[in-house]
């Protein structure tokens, strides 16, 4: 995470003979993104994405433990999506849906080596914002594969991979949640109010460090959280709901993860202090990150948008990791807090179904972009504004990384009651269905039971008919996407 920003400059803004030419060739689109944006004045706007943040890691979801102060402030000052999900829970995918707002049967992003096609990447947000006269920044995990897109933005310092959480800096250790906040700090401090900017900032907190025994890393300035308390266990977390699971399920990869992270008591909550503890260092930096907006005098025309990538298992079942269509995996924080939104719009807790497919449209329309015909998100800027619009009834779930016997491919129709999972590669495949108004801990599966026939068979016809749509889509189509009807 080496900060030089002269450096990066050079690379964005010089080029050689065939960087000029494509220059060229998108001043038309350009101009005319900056003339429809140009009837007033155009909100910067900050994307944070933390990696493996489940939905109820944060105190304005009702978390009686964890400590998020700056979280819950902004939730409190903004809006907060109560009901946000992935579409497909894994690192590569979910952002290549972020920066897209597409499915991944669309974007076709499923490796972690591979990146996003030249004609996906040149209608990402931030891609698209600059073309629109945006200052751009990216700052932390990249997440897909391919050359760092340096040149893509204005200010980048972000890592492939992984990446490591302690790096050596001026003779000190320093935590890599800290070098990302200084490096978000000193983007702000090279904005002004003549240009409007989209920096985003990619957390790899909370996610564990895989090849380090410790597993989750935090930074030393947190360790007195959570020292004198026990973090409740959740009570799916039992061997009673572990042996509810299909037999194939239990020895896959979060099996494996879950041995090297809760088979003890004593492991349990240290893994649980360890995920708080980097949960709390993003607050922190969230923190500072206002701060530099409110000491550059930005803060009142800028909208900070906050997800995760994916859900997490914290060991309920028996589990750990993600992958599943279990709400732990697929279920993430969604906060927008628009410092121009009125008091009486502050506050809102909405309940519709988001989808990280929806970050790309919000953004877009917040700068007053025109969204792409093949966007398979929605705006959320409706709904912020307090609207009552018609929403999505139900959603579609994939997952199809890595080998069967590790991770299981998964399939599934998602409504706001009801649940229908399918492993698709088994003999024959396997499904799944949960009424989750009665049974939100998905541990009974109705499948079997006749008097759920009918709706089996209705999510049956749904999942077949959102496969279909999605096989067949362009992402370039000249119609507007819409779900199955």
């Amino acid at each position: 995470m080496a900060k030089n920003f002269t450096r990066r400059r050079f690379l964005a803004c010089a080029g050689s003979a065939a960087a000029a030419a494509a220059a060229k060739a998108t001043t038309d689109t350009r101009d005319a993104r900056a003339n429809a944006t140009a009837g007033g004045e155009r909100p910067n706007i900050i994307v944070l994405v933390t990696d493996d943040q489940r939905w109820d890691a944060l105190g304005c979801m009702r978390n009686p433990v964890i400590h998020t102060p700056n979280l819950d402030r902004l939730a409190t000052d903004g809006v907060l999506f109560v009901n946000n999900f992935c579409t497909t829970s894994i690192c590569m995918v979910s952002r290549a849906s972020i920066f897209t707002g597409l499915y991944k049967r669309s974007h076709k992003v499923d490796r972690f080596d591979q990146p996003l096609a030249d004609p996906l990447f040149a209608h990402s947000y931030p891609v698209v914002l600059r073309d629109a006269g945006y200052r751009t920044g990216f700052i932390g995990k990249w997440g897909l594969g391919g050359a760092l897109p340096e040149s893509a933005f204005d200010y980048f310092d972000g890592f492939p991979g992984q990446g490591k959480y302690f790096h050596e800096q001026d003779g000190s250790v320093v935590h890599l949640t800290t070098i990302m906040a200084d490096n978000a700090v000193e983007f702000l401090k090279g904005c002004s109010r003549d240009q409007p900017f989209c920096l985003s900032v990619s957390f790899k907190a909370p996610h564990v460090q895989d090849s380090d025994p410790r597993q989750f890393l935090y930074d030393p300035a947190f360790e007195h959280l959570y020292q004198d308390v026990a973090i409740p266990t959740a009570k799916t977390a039992t061997q009673e709901y572990y042996d509810a699971l299909p037999e194939f399920l239990k020895n896959t990869e979060c099996r494996r993860r879950w041995q090297r992270r809760f088979a003890t008591p004593e492991q349990a909550q240290q893994s649980l202090k360890g995920y708080y503890r980097l949960v709390s260092g993003v607050d922190h930096a969230l923190g500072r990150i206002r701060a530099a907006l409110e000491q550059c005098g930005l803060s009142d025309n800028t909208v900070i948008l906050l997800t995760g990538d994916n859900g997490f298992f914290l060991g309920e079942r028996g589990l750990a990791g993600k992958w599943l269509m279990y709400e732990e995996s697929i279920r993430t924080p969604l906060i927008i807090h628009d410092a121009r939104l009125p008091a009486t719009l502050r506050g809102q807790r909405r309940e519709e179904m988001a989808l990280n497919i929806d970050v790309a449209p919000t953004v877009l329309d917040l700068a007053g972009i025109d969204i792409a015909m093949g966007v398979q998100g929605r705006s959320l800027v409706p709904l912020v504004k307090g609207r009552t619009v018609p929403w999505r009834t139900d959603w579609f779930y994939e997952h199809d990384y890595g080998p069967e016997e590790l991770f299981p491919a998964v399939e599934g129709v998602r409504t706001g009651r009801w649940k229908y999972v399918r492993y698709v590669r088994r003999e024959p495949d396997f499904e799944q269905l949960f009424d989750l108004a009665n049974d939100p801990d998905e541990k009974h599966n109705l499948v079997s039971r006749e008097q759920y026939r009918a709706v089996l068979q209705k999510l049956r016809d749904r999942w077949a008919a959102w496969r279909d749509q999605l096989e067949r889509w362009q992402p370039g189509a000249s119609e507007r996407w819409h779900d199955p009807r």
